[in-house]
């Protein structure tokens, strides 16, 4: 048996495992990137491991943690009683402007976490108050951000451009944009319609208790000084291209050492869980990348004669791995993989780069790619595991469906 067939088949028992037991995916994740790439193939433990995301995990811990004190302190309601009076009556236009404000944040050189990161945990409470599922809260945010970050000015239109240009190939910026914004846009109504337009009956369980008339939370010191956190975190990470994870976690222990109180109360708002399970996962598929099994299957297809065929493959590669690791790293490995079929001119190089760029960023609404991360952990602790279902069938839907609709489109028509 091939090395690339046991390594998928070990990821396959590590979710059959999960669903049976119960156990965190994230544990059996860590133990068979042990098993597998230590005793397996002998590679030393340290080497096995250094795909561990530390990146992800600080992310993970640091924005859950600074709006965990938001959370504590009432800024995060505060915040949710401004978009109430902004919207007036009209609650269910929050959704699409979180999906808007995630487009424009990314558009303009955020990274997509960091817009997730910044909109989710608000939008979730606002989602949470005034009975809406955090599901379809957090599946705009991260809709938004993938919506935007196809831009001539953001971070993956200038990978995806970059990794063209090494080739001699070039790809129309305002197409690109337009072609990516299309397929999120189209994500975005189909949440809408599936999670969106449910009555409130359905998902009043979710709904936190309710008063007759909530007093209007105040802005004092505390939450000035937590709001002001967090409009640094929003002006760190896209003016000043500061690191998301490291900046929030900055951020969090200032406050953390001016309101310990608060800080303390917040510190059980991390979501470990969340964090293990992720982060596990993440670290089992760097180990594939880096036995070159990711690589091996992009080769088996590139040797596939029908150029139509192969660019189907290419979609759903792209789709599948971008759900469990890096959209970066995934784009820049497969358009060098896609640069012959494009050199020959058998596929429109329009057509393909579209159709790869937005499976590879439609799929990150997964629980095991930092922005479904990111939903889940800023989820409340009681929803927390229907989110999380949620997600992955979610996740699982996509992955199967987006790789052929945005093939059809964009190359076959």
């Amino acid at each position: 048996m091939s090395t690339e067939l046991i390594g998928v088949l070990v990821l396959a028992v590590v979710f059959v495992l999960a669903s049976v037991t119960g156990l965190n995916m994230g544990i059996l994740a860590l133990i068979s990137t042990f098993l597998f790439g230590a005793v397996w193939l002998g590679h030393p433990a340290k080497e096995v491991l250094a795909g561990f995301p530390a990146d992800m995990f600080v992310v993970l811990v640091a924005v859950t943690f600074l709006f965990g004190i938001a959370r504590t302190n009432g800024t995060v309601d505060w915040l949710v009683h401004a978009a109430v009076r902004a919207a007036g009556n009209r609650v269910g236009v929050v959704p699409w402007v979180l999906f808007l404000l995630a487009t424009l944040l990314c558009a303009t050189g955020a990274a997509s976490p960091a817009a997730v990161a910044i909109l989710a945990p608000i939008g979730i409470t606002f989602a949470v108050r005034n009975g809406m599922s955090p599901l379809y809260v957090g599946l705009m945010a991260v809709n938004g951000a993938a919506a935007g970050s196809f831009a001539p000015t953001g971070i993956l239109g200038g990978i995806v451009n970059a990794s063209l240009a090494a080739d001699r190939l070039h790809v129309g910026g305002a197409a690109l944009f337009g072609g990516t914004f299309a397929v999120n846009l189209a994500a975005a109504f189909i949440t809408w319609l599936v999670f969106g337009r449910r009555r409130r009956s359905t998902i009043a369980l979710t709904k936190e208790p309710d008063t007759a008339t909530p007093a209007a939370p105040r802005l004092g010191a505390e939450q000035g000084a937590t709001l002001t956190a967090m409009v640094l975190l929003v002006l760190g990470t896209t003016v000043l291209s500061l690191d998301t994870g490291l900046f929030a976690l900055t951020l969090a222990a200032a406050l953390a050492v001016v309101f310990r109180t608060t800080a303390q109360q917040a510190s059980r708002e991390i979501a470990w869980p969340v964090v293990l399970l992720v982060c596990g996962i993440v670290t089992y598929i760097a180990l594939l990348q880096k036995l070159g099994i990711v690589d091996s299957l992009g080769e088996t297809i590139a040797a596939v004669g029908a150029p139509l065929l192969a660019a189907l493959l290419i979609c759903y590669v792209g789709g599948i791995v971008s759900a469990f690791a890096s959209t970066t790293g995934i784009l820049g490995a497969l358009m060098p993989l896609a640069a012959p079929f494009l050199a020959s001119g058998s596929i429109p190089t329009t057509g393909l780069v579209i159709a790869l760029s937005a499976t590879a960023a439609v799929v990150d609404a997964s629980p095991f790619s930092t922005n479904g991360a990111l939903v889940v952990a800023n989820t409340p602790e009681s929803t927390r595991p229907q989110t999380y279902r949620g997600l992955l069938r979610w996740g699982t839907g996509v992955c199967a469906i987006a790789p052929a609709a945005a093939w059809f489109t964009f190359v076959v028509l």
